[in-house]
């Protein structure tokens, strides 16, 4: 296969009606918004996302295959009780489209409620959210959270779930600092990189990008929703994650 999934989506292109559109992917983004993200690494995460979508190459990637756009959804969650939708499934058809999904990002008040970190409840959520949109060609899930889980159902038995046969889960790893191909600190793996890429990530290709920190957010979404969402040809490579300097 030279051409993959771009020669794909062309093919069934070619016999749709003009009215009909394959959707490619659903992609739905999870924000971590519990107690351990103050006011200001808040601010930094939803200026970050609502950045990275409109920044002119992630709209090149959600718009590379005419005919066959991403939906996506965007929601909140942190312990048991709080999972919160920020902006329902949207077709993401044109760049108005996604400028439109920052604007509600950067408008939406912030959900409150229980301080907890519930991962595996948040993943829940999001295959709930995913199951309506299983006219796509992929379902992709994505946690972005700066803790590990301490509430809820154990994020490796909800991946193990018939719901998640599907579905790619992919993770943001914010605050867990130095970040090579295997991280690694001193000898060991860093414990939120650890519990992300052990317990929480699921299915082919699945991947976690990690920011630094907070200000590193917008950066490190920008390089994850191009991996997700880019149409990858045979013999083209990711990109590799950014190292810190010094």
């Amino acid at each position: 296969m030279v051409k993959g999934l771009a020669a794909a989506l062309g093919l069934a292109l070619a016999f749709a009606t003009p009215v009909q559109a394959l959707c490619r992917q659903a992609l739905a983004l999870a924000v971590d918004v519990s107690g351990s993200v103050d006011g200001f690494e808040y601010r930094l995460q939803r200026q970050g996302l609502a950045s990275a979508l409109v920044a002119p190459e992630v709209q090149a990637a959600f718009l590379s295959v005419p005919g066959a756009p991403v939906r996506l959804y965007v929601y909140e969650w942190a312990g048991s009780d709080l999972q919160r939708e920020l902006v329902g499934w949207t077709e993401i058809d044109s760049a108005a489209a996604l400028n439109s999904v920052a604007e509600r990002l950067l408008s939406a008040p912030r959900s409150t409620g229980p301080s907890g970190t519930s991962t595996g409840q948040a993943m829940l959520f999001g295959a709930l959210q995913l199951e309506s949109q299983r006219d796509c060609g992929k379902l992709v899930l994505d946690i972005a959270t700066d803790g590990i889980s301490n509430a809820g159902p154990e994020p490796r038995q909800v991946r193990m779930l018939p719901e998640f046969r599907d579905i790619t889960i992919n993770g943001m790893a914010i605050g867990a600092g130095w970040v090579n191909v295997t991280p690694m600190r001193g000898g060991a793996m860093d414990p939120l990189l650890d519990f992300l890429t052990g317990e929480v990530i699921h299915g082919p290709g699945a991947f976690v990008e990690v920011a630094v920190d907070y200000s590193d957010f917008r950066e490190a979404m920008r390089r994850k929703l191009l991996r997700e969402v880019m149409v990858w040809i045979v013999g083209d490579v990711p990109p590799a994650p950014r190292r810190p300097a010094g």
